[in-house]
């Protein structure tokens, strides 16, 4: 019993000394709650609306009303004509338009279904508070109403609400920087292991050079593992490339050497190659399914989760893919996003720079 008393405590001992075990097995659990518990919000709210009644009467009045009162709309005032709809619709910036039109007694709801749950939603709250709103009038006598309510959804981006054209674009920001990341996170610990990375920094090759070296091989590959993932996207699961193809790969590419460089700076820090396998795909996972807006939408999240989100690359790539792809939008739509990750691509490099020791420890 002794014996087993002191192995007990042995093994003990040894779990307690090695921190990084202990940050993994304490920590992650608190992650993963507060996460999944924060993040996993199937309400849709934060709708951004915006109201136009070419001749405001009553009638507009209540209904652009309801919609300022209800919780699950945000009303937008600052856009006034369908034109500035159009264009707030298709840079993300709008998710509704509600357009009366008197003369021919409907009003017409015009939805960006790239996101096809939140569209089918959103109309169905819209449409709700439209019908309540002509109960209500219908109540007190019809004569009140100027003409009978008649709603008609126009879909734009994806009128066949095929889910795919939301998970696709997730999906390949997920797949990239897991690969990518996995990829390059076990170079620099690898060539510490079998004894060549002090022959390496006894080369005339500067650190930063040696850097984008190391990523160069890995970068021809991942690109293509992204041509492979267009080509199924395409022809399997039916997903349409509406802007440019040119675009899309510039843009995919800067991913690519995002990911990659996170996955050196890993590189780095580690000392073994299990280690950095497993701390790539715990910081790369969870942060890529819940914070990136592929499943749960960002803006149902707590504020600061919002902010923690600006620093997931997949955030930004996953807007940018689905600009391009599915509302075929050019570079001027989506120059934040692409500035955005070559910004941090950079940073990562630096960052793997100057943590390589010029001489092994």
């Amino acid at each position: 019993m002794k014996q087993f008393i002191a192995f007990v405590n042995k093994e003990f001992y040894h779990l307690v000394r090695d921190r990084r075990s202990m940050l993994i097995i304490l920590g992650i659990p608190v992650v993963q709650i507060l996460l999944f518990g924060f993040a996993i919000n199937t309400e849709v709210k934060d709708i951004r609306v915006a109201m136009h009644a070419p001749h405001p009467d009553a009638f507009s009045e209540g209904v652009t009303e309801r919609f300022r009162r209800n919780e699950f709309f945000n009303l937008r005032e600052d856009l006034h004509t369908p034109r500035e709809m159009e264009m707030a619709l298709q840079k993300g910036r709008l998710d509704m338009a509600v357009l009366f039109h008197p003369s021919e007694e409907s009003i017409q709801l015009i939805v960006n279904s790239a996101d096809p749950n939140r569209g089918s939603i959103a109309t169905t709250y819209a449409t709700a508070i439209i019908a309540g709103y002509q109960l209500e009038e219908s109540g007190v006598g019809m004569s009140q109403i100027p003409f009978a309510i008649e709603v008609e959804s126009r879909m734009i981006y994806n009128p066949g609400m095929e889910s795919a054209y939301m998970f696709v674009p997730g999906i390949m920001g997920l797949v990239l920087m897991l690969i990518c990341t996995m990829m390059t996170s076990v170079s620099i610990v690898r060539e510490k292991e079998r004894g060549t990375m002090e022959v390496l920094l006894a080369s005339p090759l500067k650190q930063g050079t040696m850097v984008i070296a190391k990523t160069i091989p890995y970068l021809l590959i991942s690109i293509i593992n992204l041509v492979s993932i267009l080509l199924l996207s395409y022809f399997v699961l039916n997903v349409p490339i509406r802007g440019s193809l040119i675009l899309l790969l510039g843009i995919s590419v800067i991913y690519i050497f995002l990911s990659l460089a996170f996955g050196l700076l890993i590189s780095t820090v580690v000392r073994s190659q299990i280690n950095a396998v497993i701390i790539s795909a715990i910081i790369v996972m969870l942060p890529g399914l819940m914070l990136s807006g592929m499943i749960f939408p960002i803006e149902n999240m707590p504020s600061i989760l919002q902010w923690v989100s600006d620093i997931v690359p997949a955030r930004w790539y996953t807007q940018a893919i689905k600009k391009v792809m599915i509302q075929g939008l050019g570079g001027a739509m989506v120059w934040k996003e692409t500035l955005i990750l070559t910004g941090m691509a950079l940073l990562l490099v630096v960052g793997s720079t100057l943590n390589l020791k010029p001489r092994l420890e």
